[in-house]
């Protein structure tokens, strides 16, 4: 199902304003343009001249010094299409610099909320579209406009010609409209096929582990084989239709201009028309059809940047830009949840409903519950990641969407459930890949994580190379990592979903001396746990169930409760049995 025409055309319009940021380029490139069509009636008055005067007179010094001139010409139209040809470039580059950051933000930001979806490329799209304005074609649309001004020559030269050139012409049109209806769905088929084989190579790649432990590399190939071979049978089959027209448009021009000839042949048999003016129309009529003959032949890259396009408006249009909001003072540790609900993406179920409680500065909160109570939804939720349907999240008083991403990510430290590492040494990793890491900084989380002395014990301590799945790295060592880059950049809160799914007993030891630390500090911290021995250090317990809290309180009761629940169902059961 398609987004609606509102979302689109909102992503459309911004698109536009964009591309209207270098109109003055277009227009400099229309004037060249003038003057390039102009030179291209250099050739067909050349051949006219020496055809006409030159073969009759017999002069050579006319002949001379027309080819003088026409050389001068040919000179300046070179330049002039060279011109041409670096602008178009220009603008092409300046739009894509212009969009980069808008579109690889909404690409991450849908991809947060959304991983399962592969509808949205983003950045190819955007290089899809670049790579059209910095093709041959804009220069082609602007050349086609010229097509009726040589068109109206060669029926100047005789109202026949006129006549069959015209007609050649309205063809070639038809010949271009046929190759974009039945040259677009095999396009699409294309392009979805290539996506599917993308995707599938993509997460065999980031599962290598597994697929080789698992003996599932057979498996895998076929089919991923699969996926790939039908991506290449409708890319084959693209291909032979854009091919066709292609080559038939070629064929049918060649054809038109023998005709021209043979038209003009016999109307100077028949004295209505000079050789000259004969061999000139011939000349006119290929550069009148030349622009439509090249949009012909790019009209797969056409294909390609429009669909592009209409990608892009839709992804501009879904994710708007982040407003930009005042700037406020780094908060307090005070988190206040009230009446929270939360549809994950796609899901017309809420995952959480109506969830309220606070955390006060120098609390940790545990998560406690079931598998699919809503606890990794709420870690989601409390650092921005997905928004709420309803209700409010408050850090300090303010509500988190009053704060930019990049300010929340230093204020809410975040330990996902699923950790991964990317590219590059561990002082990047834990400084969250600034192009320049603060090194005291680096070293200061480590500590606060309790991780400094392992990272010491690396080969190449904090200047370790280590690659997307960790490398030589355990775990474990992958994990407190991860709590050194949550604690990065001194944050008030910490959000840690199963800090220790990863931890033997002494990394647990560790991280929960780095929680009592940060608590010590006047920071919070929320982790959602099924283990025990991660919710050591919690004041208090949240108890969710089927997305509602269940019970809140200091984690003494919520235990107690929970164990006096446990020796009634058990009760219960055991009455039941004897019964």
């Amino acid at each position: 199902m398609g987004k609606p025409k509102f979302v689109v055309e909102t992503g459309r319009q911004e698109l536009r304003e964009v591309r209207r940021e270098s109109w003055r380029l277009y227009v400099f490139v229309g004037v060249l343009s003038c003057f390039t069509n102009l030179l291209m009636l250099t050739g067909p008055l050349y051949m006219l001249q020496v055809y006409d005067r030159v073969l009759g007179s017999r002069s050579v010094e006319t002949l001379v010094a027309l080819s003088v001139l026409v050389a001068f010409l040919y000179g300046i139209l070179s330049l002039l299409e060279y011109a041409r040809g670096r602008i178009f470039g220009r603008v092409a580059a300046r739009f894509q610099a212009r969009l980069d950051r808008r579109v690889f933000e909404a690409v991450q930001r849908k991809a947060s909320v959304a991983p399962d979806d592969q509808t949205e490329t983003g950045l190819r799209d955007l290089e899809a579209v670049q790579r059209l304005l910095s093709s041959p074609v804009p220069m082609a649309f602007f050349d086609v406009f010229w097509t009726p001004v040589f068109l109206l020559g060669i029926w100047i030269f005789h109202p026949w010609l006129g006549a069959v050139a015209a007609l050649g012409g309205l063809l070639i049109l038809a010949l271009t409209g046929l190759n974009r209806v039945f040259s677009a769905r095999p396009m699409s088929n294309a392009s979805r096929a290539v996506a599917s084989s993308e995707a599938m190579s993509n997460q065999l790649r980031n599962e290598a582990e597994i697929v080789e432990a698992m003996g599932m590399r057979d498996a895998t190939f076929t089919r991923w084989k699969t996926l790939r071979d039908r991506a290449l049978k409708e890319q084959i089959r693209s291909a032979d239709v854009s091919g066709s027209f292609a080559n038939v448009t070629k064929t049918f021009r060649l054809f038109l201009q023998s005709a021209i000839l043979g038209v003009g042949a016999f109307l100077v048999l028949q004295g209505e028309l000079t050789a000259g003016a004969m061999i000139a129309s011939s000349i006119l009529l290929g550069r009148a059809l030349a622009p439509m003959e090249q949009l012909v032949a790019q009209w797969q890259l056409v294909q390609t940047a429009k669909r592009g396009w209409d990608n892009l408006a839709e992804l501009l249009g879904t994710v708007p830009p982040e407003r930009v909001n005042t700037r406020l003072p780094k908060p307090k540790a005070k988190l206040v949840v009230q009446n929270l609900t939360v549809f994950p993406p796609n899901s017309r179920q809420a995952a959480l409903k109506s969830v309220s409680f606070n955390v006060n500065p120098g609390e940790a909160v545990g998560l406690i519950g079931s598998s699919g109570a809503g606890k990794s939804t709420l870690a989601r939720s409390l650092t921005g990641v997905w928004r709420p349907h309803s209700g409010t999240i408050r850090l300090d008083g303010a509500a988190l969407d009053q704060y930019g991403s990049t300010e929340l990510g230093s204020l809410i430290g975040y330990l996902p459930q699923r950790f991964q590492l990317f590219d590059g040494t561990i002082a990047e990793n834990i400084a969250r890949m600034a192009p320049e890491p603060d090194d005291a900084a680096v070293v200061a989380a480590a500590k606060k994580a309790d991780a400094h002395e392992m990272i010491l014990r690396l080969a190449d301590g904090y200047d370790t190379y280590v690659s997307a799945n960790g490398g030589q790295l355990s775990g474990g060592q992958m994990q407190r990592i991860g709590l050194a880059r949550a604690m990065y950049g001194d944050p008030v809160l910490l959000v840690l979903d199963e800090p220790n799914s990863n931890l033997d007993v002494e990394g647990s030891a560790a991280v929960n001396r780095a929680i009592e630390e940060f608590k010590a500090n006047g920071k919070s911290v929320l982790i959602v746990a099924h283990r025990p021995a991660a919710i050591q250090e919690c004041d208090k317990l949240i108890m969710l169930e089927n997305g509602t809290v269940r019970d809140f309180g200091a984690k003494k009761d919520v235990l107690r409760k929970l164990v006096i629940n446990h020796e009634q169902i058990a009760k219960t059961s055991r009455q039941g049995g004897l019964k």
